[in-house]
C-alpha cells in the first residue's frame, strides 16, 4: 500500500499552542530573530533539531522505572553496557550526558596544537571540541557530492585519496584520529556506504591511525545502506550496524538522537590505555566512569533505545516519511538537498534566494519567514553555524522520532510551499551580537531592508 503509517499508537499527547501571525512577528523580534532563542511553548511544529527531542515508548518509560541510582556499579550501566557490546561490539563503554562530552573527552585525550583531525564533515560541536584543543578540522568530502542537486546514494563518503595526500602532506604523527560523521549531518543527512568505510580502514591501518565513527544515527545510515548499497538488501539494520562499527577503532555517540533518549551519550574505545585516560577525565568533570553524568534511569532508557532503533518497521517508516517531505517540496520547486536523507530535509535556501547574498544569510532569512508564517522552527545550516567553514546556505527541517504524524508533515509541505511562492519578498540579515564560540546558538540578528 502507498499511504505512510506510523508504526505506532499514541498513548499519551502534548497540546500545541496556536498563535497568529502578527504574535509571531513580535516574538521573532523579540528574539533577536534567532530562532534558538524563542520559547519552545511558542513554536507549533518544531523542527529545530532530532536531538533529545523523540517520544520515548511505553517501554523506555517501564525500564526508567528499574533505573538504578546507585553511584557506582550501577545495574543500569550493566543493562546498557550489554546491549551497546552487542551492538557495536568495542571493549569500552563509557556513558556521558551527551554526545558533545564524548567528543570533548576524546579529543581532549587525543589532540593538541599542530594536530589534525580529518572528517567527512564536521558538525558544529565537533569543530568547535577539535579547535578548542588547538587542533584544526579538516572536511574530506567527495568533490562530486558537493552538488547538493546531485542524486547519488551516498554523498556522505569521505574522499579516501585525499585523506591519502594529506597524510602525506603532513605526517601521520599529525593525525591523531580520522573520524567519520554516519550520517553526514552537514552534508545534508547524506549516508556513508560500507564500501567507503572499508576504503578508509584501509588506509587508516595502513599508516597506523586510529579510526572513529561519530555514530550519532548509525541505525538511519545503516537502512539507508539496506535500500541503496548493493549486496546489503538481505541483511538487517543490527548486522549491517555491526560491520559498520567493527571497520572502526571506537565512536561518539549521541544517545539523543539514535537511541530515542532525552539525555545521554556514549565514548566507546578498543584501546586499553585511551579508556584508562578518557575514564579519569571523566571522572573529573562528568561523574564516575558507570553512571558519566547521567541517572540509572536514563542509562535504562537507552538500553531500550539502541534495541528499538534497529526495528526494520521503524526504519523503513522513519526514511519514507522523511522522503515524503523532501519529494513533495522538491516536485514544487524547492531545491532540497538530493537525494532526501535519514532524519532531516535541507533546503538550498543559496539556490531558493539567490537574490539574498551569502553574507546576509539566506537560510536564517528563511528560517525566520517559516516561523512567522506557520510557527515552523527550523536551523540555519551556512555561514551563520560554519562561517567561513559554510559549504553551502542550507535550511535544516530535522524531524524528531516518533513525536509527528503524517498530518503534521503535510503542514509543513504546505506551509513551505506558501513560503516559496513569495520568495522574492525576503530579504536578508546581519548579525548584530555575537558570542565567540559557536555563535548560532545565542547571536542576535538584524534584518535588511
Amino acid at each position: 500500500m502507498r499511504t505512510i503509517i506510523e508504526p505506532f499508537r499514541i498513548k499519551s499527547v502534548e497540546p500545541l499552542r496556536q498563535t497568529t501571525a502578527e504574535e509571531r512577528s513580535r516574538l521573532i523580534a523579540e528574539a533577536g530573530y534567532n530562532l534558538f532563542l524563542l520559547r519552545a511553548e511558542d513554536i507549533l511544529i518544531d523542527l529545530l533539531t532530532d536531538s533529545g527531542t523523540s517520544a520515548m515508548s511505553t517501554e523506555q518509560w517501564a525500564g526508567m522505572m528499574r533505573g538504578d541510582e546507585s553511584y557506582a556499579g550501577s545495574a543500569s550501566y550493566f543493562r546498557l553496557k550489554s546491549v551497546a557490546e552487542s551492538i557495536m561490539g568495542f571493549r569500552h563503554v563509557i556513558p556521558t550526558h551527551q554526545g558533545r562530552a564524548a567528543e570533548r573527552i576524546l579529543f581532549s585525550v587525543l589532540c593538541k596544537p599542530g594536530h589534525i583531525v580529518p572528517n567527512n564533515t564536521h558538525f558544529d560541536t565537533t569543530r568547535a571540541n577539535v579547535e578548542f584543543t588547538g587542533a584544526q578540522a579538516v572536511d574530506l568530502l567527495k568533490s562530486e557530492a558537493r552538488d547538493t542537486q546531485a542524486r547519488l546514494p551516498f554523498k556522505g563518503d569521505m574522499d579516501s585519496d585525499s585523506l591519502e595526500r594529506l597524510i602525506a602532506e603532513h605526517g601521520r604523527e599529525c593525525i591523531p584520529l580520522v573520524m567519520v560523521t554516519v550520517t553526514n549531518n552537514s552534508g545534508g543527512g547524506q549516508p556513508v556506504s560500507l564500501g567507503n568505510l572499508e576504503q578508509v580502514r584501509a588506509v587508516t591501518r595502513r599508516h597506523g591511525i586510529p579510526l572513529y565513527l561519530d555514530a550519532c544515527r548509525f541505525a538511519e545510515n545503516a537502512w539507508l545502506i539496506h535500500e541503496r548499497e548493493p549486496g546489503y538488501a538481505s541483511w538487517s539494520p543490527r548486522d549491517i550496524a555491526r560491520k559498520m562499527f567493527s571497520l572502526a577503532d571506537g565512536c561518539t555517540f549521541s544517545a539523543k538522537k539514535d537511541a530515542f533518549a532525552n539525555i545521554g551519550g556514549l565514548l566507546c574505545s578498543n584501546d586499553d590505555r585511551l579508556a584508562e585516560q578518557e575514564k579519569d577525565l571523566l571522572i573529573l568533570t562528568e561523574g564516575f566512569p558507570t553512571y558519566g553524568g547521567l541517572a540509572g534511569r536514563d542509562l535504562d532508557a537507552i538500553a531500550v533505545g539502541l534495541e528499538e532503533i534497529l526495528d526494520p518497521h521503524y526504519l523503513a517508516y522513519r526514511i519514507a516519511s522523511t522522503a515524503y517531505l523532501g519529494r513533495h517540496i522538491a516536485d514544487h520547486g524547492v531545491p532540497i538537498v538530493e537525494p532526501p536523507g535519514g532524519h532531516a530535509i535541507y533546503i538550498d535556501a543559496g539556490r531558493m534566494l539567490p537574490h539574498i547574498p551569502r553574507q546576509q544569510f539566506p537560510a536564517q532569512a528563511l528560517a525566520v519567514e517559516l516561523y512567522r508564517h506557520a510557527g515552523i522552527r527550523s536551523v540555519e545550516i551556512g555561514s551563520v553555524m560554519f562561517g567561513e567553514h559554510a559549504p553551502y546556505e542550507l535550511l535544516r527541517l530535522a524531524i524528531p522520532r516518533r513525536v509527528y504524524t503524517q498530518s503534521h508533515i503535510d503542514y509543513v509541505v504546505e506551509a513551505i510551499l506558501e513560503v516559496n511562492a513569495r520568495k522574492e519578498e525576503l530579504r536578508g540579515y546581519e548579525i548584530a551580537a555575537q558570542p565567540q564560540f559557536l555563535r548560532h546558538f545565542s547571536c542576535r540578528f538584524r534584518p535588511l531592508a
